[in-house]
C-alpha cells in the first residue's frame, strides 16, 4: 500500500472516531474499521528520569493512543533486565550496552509483521537512540516495502538518531520524519498525539 493511501486511510479513521465517538445517549460507539498497522515498542516502568517510580512506561502511554486512534496491533518488547533498577544504575548500564554494541535478548518471540502495511516504532531515548533491546528485535524482523513511522518518549532528546537508526535497519522500508513528546507530558498529550497522527 502506498504511503498517501496509508495516510488518507488513517485520516479517515480519525475523523470517524472524533465524529462518531459518542451517540446521543452518551454510548461509546465502536468502529469496525481498523487500519492496518502494529505499533512495536519498548516501555520502561518503574524508576523514570522527571515522573519518579512509574507503573506504566511513558511509552506505553504513547503506544496505547496509537491504539486507541487508528485500531493497530500493539507487541511490546520485554526484558526483565532492567527490572527494579533505580534511575541512575539503568543509566550507566544503557550506556555500557549503547558503547558495546550489546543485543539484550527479548522475551517471547518476535511478531509476524506481513501482515502489516505500517509499523509505528517507539521507545525512549536512551544515550542518543532506541534502548539496545530494541536492536535485538529489529534483527529479527523483516520490514521491506513496509512504512515505518518512529516515534520517542524523551527528557530533551527529542527524536536523536533514532530515526536515522531505524532507516539503517530497514533500508527498503519507507520512514517517516517521525515523533517525539517529553515523557512527563505524555499523561497529558493525547490531544497531541491525536494531532501528529492527523497530520501524518
Amino acid at each position: 500500500m502506498k504511503l498517501k493511501t496509508i495516510i488518507m486511510a488513517l485520516t479517515m479513521l480519525l475523523g470517524i472516531s472524533g465524529c462518531n465517538a459518542q451517540t446521543s445517549n452518551n454510548q461509546q460507539v465502536n468502529t469496525s474499521k481498523k487500519m492496518n498497522a502494529i505499533v512495536i515498542f519498548f516501555s520502561h516502568a518503574g524508576d523514570n528520569y522527571s515522573v519518579g517510580n512509574i507503573k506504566v512506561g511513558n511509552t506505553k502511554i504513547v503506544a496505547d493512543y496509537i491504539t486507541e486512534f487508528t485500531g493497530a496491533d500493539q507487541f511490546e518488547i520485554v526484558t526483565h533486565k532492567y527490572d527494579g533498577m533505580a534511575y541512575n544504575p539503568l543509566i550507566q548500564l544503557a550506556k555500557e550496552e549503547a558503547n558495546k554494541g550489546e543485543l539484550p535478548p527479548y522475551e517471547g518471540k518476535a511478531p509476524d509483521v506481513s501482515k502489516y502495511d505500517t509499523v509505528f516504532i517507539g521507545g525512549p531515548v536512551w544515550w542518543g537512540t532506541y534502548p539496545q533491546v530494541m536492536f535485538t528485535l529489529f534483527k529479527d524482523i523483516n520490514l521491506d516495502g513496509k512504512t515505518v513511522v518512529p516515534f520517542t518518549t524523551h527528557e530533551g532528546s527529542g527524536l536523536a538518531s533514532c530515526v536515522n537508526d531505524v532507516k539503517k535497519a530497514f533500508p527498503k522500508a519507507t520512514v517517516t520524519k517521525g515523533f517525539s513528546i517529553y515523557g512527563h507530558e505524555v499523561r497529558s498529550g493525547k490531544s497531541t498525539v491525536e494531532k501528529w497522527l492527523k497530520g501524518l
